[in-house]
C-alpha cells in the first residue's frame, strides 16, 4: 500500500489534500519542483520496469527522479490514493520536422474533476500546473502561454515561444491506458541507439525562477529568464552537483 505520508513529505506538501483542483495544483507544482526528470539509470544499466510500485518506491524511498513512465505512474499512484480520478494516456510527442513519434513515447495524465484537466510531472520543460483539458483556448501560467488544440480524436499540447509561435510538444487521444501498455517504448528508451535517453544522461527539475539542469557533465541554470551554462569537467565534480542541486546520490 502506498505510504501517502511518506510521498507528501518527499514533496514537502504540508497542506490540505482532499481531491480538489487546489490540492491537483498544488502537488503538481510540488511535485515539478521536487522530483527531478532524469535518466540516470539507463546509463548504469539499471533496469527500468514499467511498475507504479517501484516507481513510487525510486522517487520516495531513494530521494530518486525518473522519466514519463515513472514519474507519472508514481504521481497517478499517490492521486489516486487521495481519491482522485485518474486516467493514463498516450501521447507521441512532437519532433523537430514536424512528425510524432510512436504510440506509447510518452505516458500524460488526465485527472477527472468538475472538469477534466492534462496533469504530466513527466516531460521536463512544460507546464507546471495542470492545464484545463478543454481546446481551443490559451491557458497562462507562470509567465508562459499553452493551449491544446484538437484535430479529429488528436489533442495537440502547445506552447507559445517567444517569437509568438506555438511550439507542438505531444498529441494525444482521450483513450483509457493500462501503465504494462507502455513496456515497449520503456524497453526502447532504455536500449536503443536510436532512443535520446541513452545518448546523453540528464537530469532537470523545475524552480520558482527557471530551472536547474544537468547535461552531460553541463550544469544549465536559467534564473530569470537568464541562462548560464558551467562545464563541470570532472565526474567527481558532476556527482557533487547531483548531489547538491537535486539530492541525488547514485
Amino acid at each position: 500500500m502506498l505510504n501517502v505520508a511518506a510521498y507528501l513529505e518527499r514533496l514537502g506538501h504540508t497542506g490540505p489534500t482532499p481531491p480538489t483542483l487546489e490540492t491537483l495544483r498544488a502537488l503538481h507544482l510540488a511535485h515539478l519542483y521536487t522530483v527531478p526528470f532524469e535518466n540516470l539509470d539507463i546509463g548504469l544499466h539499471r533496469t527500468i520496469a514499467c511498475d507504479a510500485s517501484a516507481a513510487v518506491n525510486k522517487v520516495v524511498n531513494l530521494k530518486r527522479g525518473g522519466f514519463c513512465y515513472e514519474l507519472n505512474s508514481a504521481f497517478s499512484a499517490l492521486l489516486q490514493a487521495l481519491g482522485f480520478k485518474v486516467t493514463m494516456l498516450s501521447a507521441r510527442v512532437a519532433r523537430r520536422d514536424g512528425s510524432s513519434s510512436p504510440e506509447f513515447d510518452h505516458l500524460t495524465l488526465r485527472v477527472d474533476l468538475e472538469e477534466p484537466w492534462l496533469a504530466d510531472v513527466g516531460f521536463g520543460e512544460s507546464f507546471l500546473e495542470p492545464l484545463l483539458l478543454q481546446p481551443e483556448i490559451v491557458q497562462e501560467q507562470h509567465g508562459r502561454q499553452f493551449r491544446l488544440m484538437s484535430e479529429g480524436r488528436s489533442i495537440h499540447m502547445e506552447r507559445a515561444e517567444p517569437d509568438g509561435s506555438w511550439l507542438r510538444q505531444y498529441s494525444f487521444a482521450e483513450i483509457p491506458r493500462r501503465l504494462d501498455e507502455f513496456a515497449e517504448m520503456c524497453r526502447f528508451h532504455q536500449t536503443s541507439p536510436d532512443s535520446h535517453f541513452t545518448q546523453n544522461r540528464i537530469c532537470t527539475r523545475a524552480t520558482p525562477d527557471g530551472r536547474i539542469t544537468l547535461s552531460g557533465r553541463k550544469l544549465i541554470v536559467t534564473k530569470n529568464g537568464v541562462r548560464t551554462e558551467n562545464d563541470l569537467g570532472t565526474e567527481e565534480n558532476w556527482l557533487a552537483s547531483l548531489r547538491e542541486h537535486f539530492g541525488v546520490v547514485l
